[in-house]
């Protein structure tokens, strides 16, 4: 008597998902953005190169969801429950302070600030990955900050733009995050210039 065998089911999808991105900021991290090949990313993580394109059709968008996932899941509304661990009042300039500790320690854990910068750079020339980045990356968060504050987006966004800007450079000319000294300066730049 030959004994029935079922195939194995898959991995679902969030945990092949954590197990690409891993990989992916870690080839990131060891190799730089361009190093970090789609081939290379497949290899690490396992999977098939097939695989990894049927789930996200380029680097950029790929690169662009592992930047979601290290930034965790955003809330429905800015100030629920599981809401960014920054986003907890409506004081401007609590706000403000808490967001840019938040995103330059982020910018700093391996991979994320190389992967932010290289897929920055990638949307330059590729009108189709900067509307992705747009939309998937930057629109959910300035919303959120606009709500919680009631500020228009022109002025959200050039917030955004200044802060993301100056410490994607600063690890961009140095290969390291903005030292804590320096964040705190920034931050006081900041809050001068929102009142």
């Amino acid at each position: 008597m030959s004994e029935s065998t079922t195939p194995a089911p898959g991995r679902p999808r969030s945990d092949l998902d954590a197990t690409v991105f891993t990989a992916t900021l870690r080839l990131v991290h060891e190799l730089g953005y361009a190093g970090a090949t789609m081939d290379r990313i497949a290899a690490a993580a396992g999977i098939a190169k097939t695989t990894i394109y049927r789930r996200w059709p380029s680097k950029g968008v790929l690169i662009t969801e592992c930047l979601l996932h290290a930034f965790a899941p955003l809330p429905s509304s800015p100030l629920s429950p599981g809401g960014p661990p920054w986003l907890t009042s409506t004081d401007p300039r609590g706000l403000w302070a808490a967001a840019i500790r938040w995103i330059a320690a982020k910018i700093g854990e391996p991979g994320v600030g190389a992967a932010f910068a290289g897929v920055f750079v990638d949307g330059i020339t590729d009108p189709t990955l900067r509307d992705y980045l747009l939309h998937r990356l930057q629109d959910p968060y300035r919303a959120m900050v606009e709500e919680a504050l009631g500020e228009p987006p022109e002025r959200v966004l050039l917030f955004i733009d200044i802060i993301v800007g100056t410490l994607l450079h600063r690890m961009g000319m140095t290969g390291e995050p903005m030292a804590d000294a320096d964040v705190e300066a920034l931050i006081a730049l900041i809050v001068s210039a929102y009142g």
